[in-house]
């Protein structure tokens, strides 16, 4: 029996501890895996509904606040009352009379000098982000950055705007992309391109973004994209 330099035991003990070994830590790595998403998911999640239960709850009036008659807590009944709520202001908000007040409430916000602007800035990005959903980062793309030679993922928002279109009219037909940041693809640049220089990818916006965060570990896979993409062509008949 063959034994190992220092003639304490023998190679294949010592090869079946190896494997053994490295078994056992691809059976942990493929279980925090598995477990890691769903548990970091149900904990956002669970914290969301304390967090929205905690800002309604108080505000729900004492008979109608289903924790009187039960002994625990109802997870949850914060965040529906909160959708019912701005359901119920939507509603209002769409008819005449809704129209005017919040006509009257923004005239009057826009007289406080200081409150106008956030209130004006944070009113763009709810739109922009809600109400138009459909059409923002419809594509991921390529960019040249910071440099010649080097890449980086950038989302189309819009064709350039503004004043800043009529300043760069007759030099540049640029588009408007933001460029995100790794691992936080919340913060990022924005930029206006030459849409020459911006390279359409086929992968979605949301590949692209787990592309982003993930710092480039986790990669839409290329052919099984490409056939999502590529129509099926028909079979000739003979």
């Amino acid at each position: 029996m063959k034994r190992d330099q220092s003639g304490d035991e023998p190679i294949s003990s010592v090869a079946h501890k190896s494997r053994f070994t490295t078994r056992m830590r691809n059976y942990l790595l493929t279980g925090l895996v598995i477990t890691g998403p769903i548990g970091i998911t149900l904990w956002l999640t669970w914290t969301l509904i304390q967090w929205v239960d905690s800002w309604v709850k108080p505000f729900v009036p004492h008979d109608y606040n289903p924790d009187t008659y039960l002994p625990f807590p109802v997870p949850g009944f914060g965040l529906i009352v909160a959708i019912l709520l701005l359901t119920i202001v939507g509603f209002l908000a769409a008819n005449f009379l809704g129209r005017s007040l919040l006509s009257l409430g923004e005239a009057i916000v826009n007289r406080m000098p200081l409150v106008r602007n956030l209130y004006s800035g944070l009113k763009q990005i709810f739109e922009t982000v809600l109400d138009q959903r459909g059409t923002s980062f419809s594509k991921a793309a390529l960019i040249e950055y910071p440099r010649k030679g080097l890449w980086a993922i950038v989302f189309i928002s819009t064709e350039t705007k503004g004043e800043v279109a009529a300043k760069l009219k007759g030099r540049a037909d640029t588009v408007s992309v933001f460029l995100p940041t790794t691992p936080n693809p919340t913060s990022g640049f924005l930029l206006f391109v030459p849409r020459g220089d911006v390279i359409e990818l086929d992968m979605g916006v949301e590949d692209a973004a787990k592309l982003v965060i993930s710092a480039g570990l986790v990669n839409p896979h290329y052919p099984e994209m490409l056939e999502d993409h590529i129509p099926q062509q028909m079979p000739q008949k003979p």
